[in-house]
């Protein structure tokens, strides 16, 4: 049994129905009770839970062998530091005692030690937190998503203007969630003893001048171990 933590995002479902697509058992954890249903009829098994609630979280894990972990977002009207710093912690204390035999992490490609560099910092102390626990385990970084320019398209469409706050040439590693969630899910079928450190991009960089056009398909995932 793998379990999937975020299985109903982006990322997190690219994983689980990779991993159903191979004939593996797969639960999902998640927090919306209404997404249950449509996993449940894909085959997955549903565990409603809050990463916050530790006790809760941990027997989840206990349910499985693997499992993929992603640290949510948190509300931006709140202090997010703060707040993804509290549930990175809820997530290494939910995996003590939990049985796992394989961990697999989602990081950034910028992960850093530092202060006040949002998910830069608060992933880093994620990786910090795996290497020093006694389960075997993985992170892949991600690049930069094709999908935040989504919530672009309509003015883009429509006025022909792309605003961003990022320097029109500058070009980005970057990668669709989707591949991500393949390669993750590879990663998380590898032998327990592969374990390391996995940068993700697509096959070209990319600048908000010259973003891809929605119809070009997705990323071809390549990842290398460092």
């Amino acid at each position: 049994m793998y379990v999937v933590v975020g299985g109903t995002g982006h990322v997190g479902s690219a994983v689980a129905q990779t991993l159903l697509d191979e004939g593996e058992a797969v639960t999902i954890v998640t927090r919306d009770r209404e997404r249950a249903g449509a996993w449940q009829q894909r085959g997955a098994e549903v565990a409603v839970a809050d990463v916050h609630d530790v006790v809760s979280l941990r027997e989840v894990f206990r349910r499985g062998k693997r499992a993929f972990l992603l640290n949510p977002n948190a509300d931006i009207s709140s202090d997010t530091d703060r707040e993804e710093r509290e549930t990175v912690r809820c997530l290494l204390e939910a995996i003590e005692g939990s049985g796992l035999e394989k961990l697999l992490a989602q990081s950034t490609l910028g992960a850093q030690p530092g202060k006040e560099c949002g998910d830069l910092n608060v992933l880093y102390e994620l990786e910090v937190g795996l290497r020093n626990q006694p389960i075997p385990a993985s992170v892949i970084r991600a690049a930069y998503y094709y999908s935040n320019w989504d919530t672009m398209l309509e003015p883009v469409m429509k006025d022909g203007v792309l605003s961003t706050m990022l320097p029109a040439d500058l070009k980005l590693p970057m990668v669709a969630p989707e591949d991500l969630g393949r390669v993750a899910a590879r990663l998380l079928r590898a032998p327990i003893e592969q374990d390391g450190l996995y940068p993700v991009e697509g096959p070209e960089r990319n600048s908000p001048m010259m973003s891809p056009q929605p119809s070009l398909p997705h990323s071809a995932g390549r990842f290398a171990s460092t």
